[in-house]
């Protein structure tokens, strides 16, 4: 079942969906560079703001945490007052905060705009999904947003290098104001182009009652259920290697000179997963796709605990090893998000928010342990992808009762 986006100006090209791809992945690129751009200049903000330790990381942690916890908001808003206006407010949020960060005069107030621009910031994550799922639903909308992945995993590839590049004609606080220029941009964009996706029949007034029961009904239904909590056990692992990457780069391997390179080519790994998904996803179906993938990330990620453990690992074991999983990462996230996604067409805001509060809150306190439980070796980070990875399977276990490499969301009448 599926809409067509009601256009806003008549006189105007229509929005196509090249465009609203492109636009929709660079919105949540957006939020994406908010976290990588930063990573090679931890080491210099550190020490300018006399930070010790692991420590740095949270300036990372803090953001996804109430990233997360802000999803829980606009997705309610949205299906209320429409994608668009909520969407606006969200990227004019994230620039003015962006600004607030490059001129923070200590550690502990960056932190805290930090952590105020990641729950605002939400919306520019959490809307994307709400959109696609008003105009598509099953195993289109996993196609649709594997291309939005792939687009969007483009950012996380550059970004440090971008971030570096930055650093060679500024301090750290360029970075930030690298940001808000970005943010600009995309404001302009969505301010002119994207019209409302929102149609009046599917509006959800804003009762608690209401708002609770949609919520509720999104994550317990016990065959989404699975997919959103698994999801998260992974991708919190996957947040841990980003919350600890620069240090383990550069002190593990000796090798911060190339950090920016070893982290696009982990990134990119997702981003050529994410185009592989999207050729083959609407013919083997998400759920086949997905499947295979976990039982491949669990195989590998056995691979790296066994590498961790021997003495003096090299980085071209970890590297390789890394980049697979991150791959296989780009074939569960958008299979998974849209699986659990495809029941909830007429509440796709409050869907989208629930799971991805869900999603992102269990993700950055798993990754902000993982990161914080860095000890000079990859060793935490291999444990906890071997153990996310089981977990994940034995939910999803219990979505699918037992009986996993179904048929595709279109075959089951999604």
């Amino acid at each position: 079942m599926a809409t067509a986006m009601a256009p806003s100006a008549p006189l105007r090209k229509a929005l196509g969906e090249t465009e609203l791809l492109w636009m929709m992945a660079m919105l949540m690129a957006l939020n994406a560079f908010g976290i990588d751009a930063i990573l090679p200049a931890l080491d210099a903000l550190a020490a300018d703001l006399s930070v010790s330790g692991n420590d740095r990381q949270f300036v990372i942690g803090v953001y996804l945490l109430t990233g997360g916890l802000g999803s829980l908001v606009p997705g309610v808003l949205a299906d209320r007052f429409g994608r668009r206006p909520i969407l606006l407010g969200a990227v004019v949020v994230y620039i003015a905060l962006s600004i607030l960060s490059a001129l923070a005069p200590t550690y502990d107030a960056l932190i805290a705009v930090r952590a105020v621009q990641g729950f605002f910031a939400a919306g520019i994550v959490a809307l994307p999904p709400a959109i696609i799922r008003d105009r598509v639903g099953g195993d289109k909308m996993a196609r649709m947003m594997s291309l939005i992945f792939v687009i969007f995993l483009m950012v996380p590839a550059v970004a440090p290098t971008i971030g570096q590049g930055i650093l060679q004609f500024g301090s750290w606080r360029a970075i930030f104001g690298a940001m808000a220029v970005l943010g600009v941009v995309m404001g302009a964009w969505v301010f002119i182009r994207l019209p409302e996706s929102l149609t009046d029949e599917n509006r959800q007034p804003i009762r608690p009652r209401s708002i609770a029961a949609n919520m509720t009904r999104a994550l317990a239904l016990p065959s989404t259920a699975g997919y959103v909590i698994g999801s998260a056990l992974v991708f919190g692992a996957l947040f841990g290697f980003i919350n600890s990457s620069q240090q383990l780069i550069t002190e593990t391997f000796g090798a911060g000179d190339i950090f920016p390179m070893i982290f696009a080519i982990c990134a990119g790994s997702m981003a050529f997963a994410s185009w592989s998904n999207s050729r083959i996803v609407e013919r083997f179906g998400a759920r086949r796709v997905s499947h295979t993938a976990l039982f491949a990330f669990i195989a590998v990620s056995a691979v790296q605990v066994m590498a961790a453990f021997q003495p003096d690992e090299a980085l071209w074991v970890f590297v390789p090893l890394m980049a697979i999983n991150m791959a296989l990462l780009g074939f569960i996230g958008s299979n998974f998000g849209a699986i659990a996604m495809n029941p909830f067409f007429n509440i796709a805001g409050a869907a989208s928010s629930a799971h991805g509060f869900v999603r992102m809150t269990t993700a950055a306190l798993l990754g902000g342990a993982i990161g914080y439980a860095f000890d000079g070796t990859a060793r935490p980070l291999a444990l906890a992808l071997l153990a996310s990875g089981l977990a994940c399977l034995v939910l999803v276990l219990l979505s699918e009762k037992g009986k996993l490499f179904g048929p595709s969301d279109a075959e089951m009448g999604g």
